[in-house]
């Protein structure tokens, strides 16, 4: 087998790949995963100490001098409830900074094969397909948004065709249960800026998906660039969104909604369909909070910042008086 990684090898080999195999296994409660920006470290470490589940991305891991990912022998991540973000927005600055990069579509600046390896050995809960995201900044106000989309379905075509040929190739070596253990399916990730390129995305990515027989439909699903926007738009806030997606996901499929923003949760929480949402929000609070008090932005400052922000992310999630949760769509039908 021709690969970055060398896996525990449990039981005898069956030469027979895994069927009907799952991508994820979503929380029964809306779940917040707090960003951590480094592969380490004390913010990690205070994660741990809070029960916080997290997302950390690629690029924490990447050395951009060696052009590699170096995955430190231990780290707190490794002990948290840890998913895996492909680093499409950060690929997409650097292009912009620095121009074409050495990896996937001149963008990212890692291979297909370097970034499965770093899910498989970093073994997180789940970890998203690469993508392009569709922010206006990106996509010259809107004129690549189309490229971008359909780029980001043939980047999920890929991975799947390569975890595929792992699979058959372990499976020489390995039980079934032990080839899905080790080599899992990503989180494919729908891409656009409005509820129509959203929809048009979760299309492209479903005829990629059925395409490999060896799928179940996928359990969990990425909806990335929802950070930067206004929550109430009536064409690209979230909640239009979010309401123009219900009726068309796969059934039993639930959401991920990347960098959702604290002020969302007492409404997203109403959509029985969104399983899980990340934020990185409280980092940004805690440099602007320690600038305007002029204070260090320490390591026991953006902690402390941390919890404050999951504390009250938390209470919004929770069931109120008066909520009005929503049926789901196969549910009313």
């Amino acid at each position: 087998m021709k690969s970055d990684f060398d896996l525990v090898r449990l039981l005898g080999p069956t030469g027979v790949v895994p069927d009907n195999q799952i991508n994820a296994w979503p929380p029964e409660d809306l779940q917040m995963r707090v960003g951590i920006p480094h592969c380490g470290g004390k913010l990690a470490i205070h994660a741990f100490n809070s029960g916080y589940p997290v997302m950390v991305s690629a690029n924490a891991f990447f050395n951009h001098e060696t052009g590699q990912f170096d995955i430190p022998q231990y780290s707190p991540l490794q002990d948290l409830d840890v998913a895996l973000d492909s680093a499409g927005y950060v690929a997409m600055m650097n292009f912009k900074a620095k121009g074409r990069q050495n990896g996937v579509g001149g963008i990212y600046p890692w291979s297909y094969s370097q970034y499965l390896t770093l899910a498989y050995l970093l073994r997180p809960r789940w970890f998203s397909s690469m993508d392009l995201c569709c922010e206006p900044e990106a996509t010259n106000g809107g004129i690549d948004t189309d490229w971008r989309i359909r780029a980001t379905a043939t980047m999920l075509e890929a991975l799947l065709q390569i975890i595929e040929a792992w699979q058959q190739e372990y499976a020489r070596d390995c039980s079934a249960s032990t080839v899905e253990n080790d080599l899992r399916a990503p989180v494919p990730v729908i891409q656009g800026w409005t509820c129509e390129e959203y929809a048009e995305s979760l299309d492209l990515t479903m005829e990629v998906w059925e395409r490999h027989g060896w799928l179940a439909p996928p359990a969990l699903l990425g909806l990335g660039s929802v950070c930067r926007r206004d929550l109430h738009h009536p064409k690209h806030g979230l909640f239009a969104i979010l309401d123009g997606l219900e009726s068309r996901l796969p059934k039993g499929t639930k959401i991920h909604c990347f960098g959702v923003k604290g002020a969302a949760l007492d409404r997203v929480k109403m959509y029985p369909f969104v399983a899980s949402c990340d934020s990185m929000a409280y980092d940004y609070g805690a440099r602007r909070r320690a600038f305007a008090s002029g204070i260090s932005n320490s390591m026991e400052h953006r902690s402390s910042e941390m919890t404050n922000w999951m504390q009250a992310a938390e209470a919004r999630m929770r069931p109120q008086a008066g909520d009005q949760f929503r049926l789901s769509f196969f549910e009313a039908a």
